[in-house]
């Protein structure tokens, strides 16, 4: 398994390890140095992270300078794309202009 975005799922086989805080994704441009790309990224424990001597991070989506980040291959967790996807066909079925409506 290699190393994917946490966000949108793209393959990040290029980037050298370990990712730099100004590391982005190749595919959709989000910070890869954030909690939610981190192996101690836990969202169900209290402040969110495995590692007791980290310090609180409060935005998990925003890069950040935590010694303690470790890149993590099941960070992405699946259907942004797919949701973003059916909620855009529903918009363009709502607004879609149809033959019979008069403009």
């Amino acid at each position: 398994m290699s190393l994917v975005c946490w966000k949108c799922g793209g393959s990040l086989a290029g980037k050298l390890l370990p990712l730099s805080r100004l590391d982005t994704c190749p595919s959709c441009r989000t910070d890869l140095h954030v909690c939610r790309q981190c192996r101690h990224f836990d969202a169900h424990r209290s402040g969110q992270c495995r590692e007791l001597a980290a310090e609180r991070v409060a935005d998990k989506i925003r890069v950040n300078d935590c010694g303690w980040f470790v890149p993590r291959l099941e960070a992405y967790r699946g259907g942004g794309a797919i949701m973003a996807q059916a909620s855009r066909g529903a918009l363009d079925d709502l607004f879609k202009k149809r033959d019979d409506d008069p403009a």
